[in-house]
């Protein structure tokens, strides 16, 4: 039965054509059979033929069978060609095109229907003796079945506009969907990545200066030696212990999971690595005005990294004998970070909005981290000499 039913769907002209077959076949025993006065068997063989070929082509040319079946009916009332049963073509072609046609052969199906009845009573009335009553009354159970016809395809139009409706809705979501997810997907992407260089360009660069100053004094300073070596063998475990954090988000793609392999930084470890830089020769002053108090999680992380980048970029550009001074700032609402040094500064493009081309990657990321959380960030040389990075974040109640 299943089978049937999908060969009926596959080929619905085909299903057409064999009632077409099938109302032809009973038309012609109609038309032979009929021996009423008034009926030229010749002139209903193309008028039948025309009828059967409308259920044929109903669905492959809607409008122009609906035309032809007007055409059908007009030749019946001029050659006085009494209705058959091929005149159920009618009935077949107004459904049809009250469904799937255009909007003016649905109304003109509508009005052809609505007058048929009462054309063909005209021109054929009825032979007994009942009066106009019973005239009018043949006339409106001859107009029902074509009436409830064209409601019944005219509904099935509106809910096959409404499902078309749903579906390419149902499209756009979809489509809307996966635009998001793979800004979302960018938006991890660039987050990672900001992580990524904050760990490796903080991290790498105090392991390179304290592995120079061990060399240089190995012979001359062997405990200044063994301390940097030290101070590298921690550098480097810290960034393992970040980057398995990092890759731990990436394996199970929930922060939350991630959480045994180390907390994120916060503002209190600014003072931890402030320690840490000092250690590899840079002086840096640290100073925390107005009252400390809980910050979002985003701020948190925002302020660590601003500090660790701005810090690591005062040893790659500030000279041998820069010095650094950082200040957090609490106000009513809002964090202020001021981070200088009185270095040779950094060259005008790494500070510029967008960098350039393979350098300034940690001032995009510092940009983009302040931009995450709402702040302003102002980065660019000092009047004096040396650099500054000033950045307000504005503050949140911590849930």
């Amino acid at each position: 039965m299943q089978r049937l039913y999908d060969f009926i769907r596959r080929h619905p002209t085909g299903v057409d054509i064999f009632w077409a077959v099938v109302l032809l076949g009973l038309s012609g025993v109609s038309v032979v059979g009929d021996q009423g006065r008034g009926t030229p068997r010749l002139a209903a063989v193309p008028v039948v033929i025309g009828l059967c070929l409308v259920v044929a082509l109903r669905r492959r040319a809607p409008e122009k069978m609906l035309l032809l079946a007007v055409a059908a009916g007009v030749v019946q009332l001029m050659l006085d060609v009494r209705p058959s049963v091929a005149n159920f073509a009618m009935l077949v072609i107004t459904f049809t095109v009250a469904t799937v046609g255009e909007r003016w052969a649905s109304r003109v199906a509508l009005v052809c229907s609505l007058c048929a009845a009462g054309l063909s009573q005209l021109r054929w009335p009825s032979e007994t003796r009942g009066g106009w009553v019973q005239e009018v009354f043949v006339v409106v159970v001859m107009t029902v079945p074509f009436v409830l016809a064209w409601v019944l395809g005219d509904s099935m139009r509106t809910r096959r506009a409404y499902f078309s409706q749903l579906e390419e809705r149902a499209a756009r979501l979809e489509r809307e969907r996966e635009a998001q997810s793979k800004v979302a997907v960018a938006a991890e992407r660039a987050r990672i990545a900001r992580e990524l260089h904050d760990v490796v360009a903080h991290n790498v660069s105090v392991m390179v200066v304290q592995a120079d100053g061990a060399a240089y004094v190995m012979d001359a300073a062997p405990d200044q030696a063994r301390q940097a070596l030290e101070t590298i063998s921690s550098t480097g475990r810290q960034a393992l212990a970040e980057m398995r954090r990092l890759l731990g988000v990436l394996r199970t793609g929930d922060s939350q999971e991630s959480g045994e392999y180390v907390p994120q930084p916060d503002v209190e470890q600014i003072e931890d690595l402030i320690e840490q830089v000092r250690r590899t020769g840079l002086a840096v002053d640290f100073k925390i005005e107005g009252t400390p108090r809980p910050l979002p999680t985003g701020v948190e992380l925002t302020a660590y990294r601003i500090v660790q980048e701005a810090l690591t970029n005062t040893r790659k550009h500030g000279g041998p004998d820069a010095g650094a001074s950082v200040r957090l700032v609490y106000f009513d609402d809002g964090l202020g970070l001021l981070v200088e040094d009185d270095g040779r500064g950094a060259a005008h493009e790494l500070y510029e909005d967008g960098g350039a081309d393979g350098a300034g990657h940690g001032m995009i990321g510092m940009r983009e981290r302040v931009g995450m959380v709402g702040g302003t960030l102002d980065a660019g040389p000092r009047p004096g000499g040396g650099f500054r990075i000033s950045a307000l974040l504005p503050l949140k109640p911590a849930h």
